[in-house]
């Protein structure tokens, strides 16, 4: 035999031997001979398919602690992957044992089992502890998924069932997910409009009333599990065979902030570096004492004082009582109303028109976040020496536009400038030859003087414009803009992700095609700077030496809007059991429900309206689309490649004299050769918001019997909503399980609405960027919209 042969027989040898150390029991099922179960034995109870195995597992951290549980018997990079325990949150030591008692009850030695399994006779068939194919532990009558503990496996009945992790702290009932905690209890922070039924192995959850829903990698046939985590969050897992770990498919909340007991009473909760992870922060005029304990520096006594903190807001508990809101007469009214209740910690204000007030009677459930656009008002002691740290929602509503600024002038010229003048003239006129050669040196310092000019206006730049990079510094901060930090490509140039010396995250636009001199450039950067708005991607700075035009802008971490609306791999919800082609590829984002869709739509919205109306500079920005969107840590909108057009060369800018923008979003009048007004973005808009609130592209054929070349988003979209009088068919099918009419039917009915007034042919019929941030509000009436055509065919 080849030594490759004994190889394989010693390789096959060592893999037998560490299977049978592992298990002693492979066969599914352990009889009463087999009790008691010592905890220190190395015996585990194996299914006869070989996935689930059952038996004391030992704490990583400790020798002499050990969890009873049923967990997968799958190759993982870490420990075991529990779906039931018995004793989690009090594990047993090597001392103790499972045994069955003599009147057939299967317990521990000092503890019972949950549900109390008792044996349906005293024959060893009726007294034997089994383990089935699907995970589901039995004895006697008794079954480990008719007593959940935090995980639900493929095919285990969830309904009536009741998921709890931190000694019930979070549970979820099937249906809704409840915050119990010792300071607030019973406190809802996610409902399902149908009750969750089962999960199968391709990732479908069943639903009440026939409703589904489906995972990220719908299709493959993988080991899952629904879990209800210690964060407090409902998640599915799926495992990945190839890298053997569990990836997170599924998230019922998507905003962790949003859970409530994230953080203590009198905390905030703020977003970390990612939108997964969160900072529990003190007030100001409050301390931390220990780590989950946030408490008053000074009792309220002397007189009272209000301390504003921007984005903040406390929804107060479930108790009732705890939180009154009302529509108050102004500001003032608002806080007198704080002021007459002893009770009162403080209150919200929101600066939208509609005078809305709340009172807050505990600080619970903080959260920050610019989505709240509101702002609360913490009752401090008059003493209190603390000031505000949470800061940004007045400067940027008292400052729409910010102040125009001017560059600095030159200083006058010197006496020793004109004495050399008259003396070049002087000699000049004396001899013509040494004259020119007077007349040349002084070109010369004119020259170098002009350079020092431009320096001094480029690197002293008045209060709040844009800082100047070297190019060294953003070649170093780039890493010689290496290919792998590039993170988007467009019209303007390629982007990169930078780090800075401060350490600040950067996103570095190397422009092309850009006319002009240094002057001229920092002139229309410094425009573009001066451009502030919560909605606006924030220009830090630039880059204008040997040859390169450049802009530094802040770093946006969650991309583009269009990698969360149109995924690789999307399922064709008609006939679920169709393969999903490139399910693998998809990006694991999490998916948007209505409310964020719906603060993007307002968001950007806002922002065009800023570009449009109220600048200084009036900016036509040509080129609304999902890519040009970006979403913050807490998907707050921003746009980007603003204000650029300025830059081009005009040899370039020919081309787009009648062509500018991305097919699918240009107006018809650019086609039809009409002057172009900002009515052109209120049509790109209007696409947006359609595909928004489909999330398909709006070149996707969904259905139709017409032609490709007839085929009109809008005007299908149009015909599913006020002909065949069914909105639910146009919307996004990741999420239209989430749909429930009392909530949403009066916000999206909006959202469609306004954007077929948006995609109207005619520029005149459609309405201003204004009034479209004020139909999406709620704020204006809108009428039902004509139907929206393709100039060139027509209506039919």
């Amino acid at each position: 035999m080849s030594v490759y042969g004994n190889y394989l027989i010693v390789v096959l040898f060592v893999y037998l031997a560490f299977r049978t150390s592992f298990a002693q029991i492979v066969n599914g099922s352990s009889s009463t001979s087999d009790f008691p179960w010592s905890s220190s034995e190395n015996r585990f109870l194996v299914s006869n398919n070989s996935n689930f195995a059952a038996g004391f597992l030992r704490l990583s951290n400790s020798t002499d602690d050990f969890i009873f549980s049923v967990f997968y018997n799958i190759n993982e990079t870490t420990t075991a992957t529990m779906i039931w325990s018995v004793n989690a949150d009090s594990p047993v030591n090597r001392s103790e044992s499972l045994l069955v008692t003599s009147s057939g009850e299967l317990r521990f030695t000092g503890a019972n089992i949950p549900g109390s399994p008792t044996s349906s006779g005293n024959g060893s068939e009726a007294q034997t502890l089994r383990l089935n194919d699907d995970g589901n532990l039995l004895y006697g009558n008794w079954s480990s998924f008719q007593n959940p503990t935090n995980t639900i496996v493929p095919n285990q009945n969830i309904s009536g069932t009741i998921l709890s992790v931190k000694n019930g702290a979070f549970q979820f009932d099937g249906k809704r997910l409840m915050f119990n905690g010792s300071y607030d209890s019973r406190s809802e922070y996610y409902s399902s409009n149908n009750a969750f039924l089962s999960l199968n192995e391709l990732g479908m959850i069943q639903l009440e009333n026939g409703a589904t829903f489906i995972t990220s990698d719908y299709g493959d046939r993988l080991f899952r599990r629904l879990k209800l985590d210690d964060n407090g969050n409902l998640q599915i897992y799926s495992f990945d065979n190839e890298l053997h770990q569990w990836n997170v498919v599924w998230q019922a909340v998507p905003e962790l902030c949003t859970i409530k007991g994230t953080c203590g009473p009198n905390f905030v909760c703020m977003y970390g570096d990612t939108y997964d992870t969160t900072v529990c922060d003190c007030p100001p005029g409050f301390r931390r004492v220990s780590g989950d304990v946030c408490e008053r520096k000074v009792d309220v006594i002397i007189g009272n004082k209000f301390l504003q903190l921007d984005y903040v807001n406390f929804s107060g508990g479930s108790d009732q009582g705890s939180q009154v809101s009302y529509q108050a007469a102004n500001f003032t009214a608002c806080e007198a109303g704080c002021l007459k209740d002893p009770k009162c910690q403080g209150f919200g204000y929101k600066y939208d028109g509609q005078r809305y007030c709340v009172l807050v009677r505990n600080l619970y459930y903080g959260l920050w976040s610019p989505a709240t656009e509101a702002a609360f008002f913490l009752r401090v002691d008059k003493t209190e020496n603390d000031t505000t740290t949470f800061t940004g929602l007045t400067s940027i509503l008292e400052t729409t536009c910010p102040v125009q600024v001017s560059l600095p002038l030159p200083p006058d010229e010197s006496d020793s400038t004109t004495r050399n003048i008259a003396i070049i003239s002087t000699l000049f006129a004396a001899e013509l030859i040494s004259g020119v050669a007077f007349f040349w040196v002084f070109l010369k310092k004119y020259v170098k003087y002009r350079d020092m000019a431009r320096t001094f206006g480029l690197e002293f730049l008045p209060a709040g414009g844009p800082k100047r990079f070297t190019y060294a510094e953003l070649k170093t901060a780039t890493n010689d803009f290496s290919g792998t930090n590039v993170v988007g490509k467009g019209g303007f140039g390629d982007v990169y992700k930078g780090v800075l010396s401060d350490h600040r995250i950067v996103a570095v636009k190397c422009l092309k095609n850009v006319t002009g001199g240094d002057n001229e450039f920092w002139a229309e950067v410094t425009i573009i700077a001066r451009m502030h708005h919560l909605n606006l991607v924030r220009l830090w700075g630039f880059c204008a030496e040997k040859g390169q035009r450049i802009l530094v802008y802040e770093y946006v971490p969650n991309g583009s809007l269009d990698k969360f609306l149109f995924h690789s791999g999307k399922v064709n919800y008609a006939n679920e059991q169709e393969d999903v082609e490139g399910s693998k590829l998809l990006a694991r984002m999490p998916i948007l429900d209505w409310s964020i869709r719906y603060r993007i739509a307002l968001g950007v919205a806002r922002a065009i309206a800023y570009l449009h109306e109220e600048c200084l500079e009036w900016v036509l920005h040509c080129d609304i689309k999902p890519e040009n969107i970006l979403l913050g840590a807490d998907f707050c909108p921003k746009i980007s490649d603003f204000g650029l057009s300025k830059l081009r060369k005009k040899e370039d800018m020919v081309s787009y004299s009648r062509m500018r923008g991305t097919r699918g979003y240009m107006a018809p009048e650019w086609v039809k050769s009409d002057q172009i007004t900002p009515k052109a973005d209120v049509y790109s808009f209007g696409m947006v918001l359609l595909e928004i609130v489909t999330g398909v592209r709006n070149f996707d054929i969904q259905g139709s019997k017409l032609d490709s070349e007839e085929w009109y988003f809008p005007r299908w979209a149009f015909d599913k909503v006020y002909k065949e009088m069914n909105i639910e068919d146009i919307l996004d099918n990741q999420i239209k399980e989430s749909y429930d009419s009392r909530l949403h039917e009066d916000m999206i009915t909006r959202m469609v609405k306004t954007a077929i007034w948006c995609l109207q042919d005619r520029p005149e019929m459609r309405p201003s960027m204004g009034k479209v941030a004020k139909m999406l509000e709620g704020t204006v009436e809108i009428i039902e919209p004509k139907k929206p055509t393709i100039f060139f065919l027509g209506d039919d």
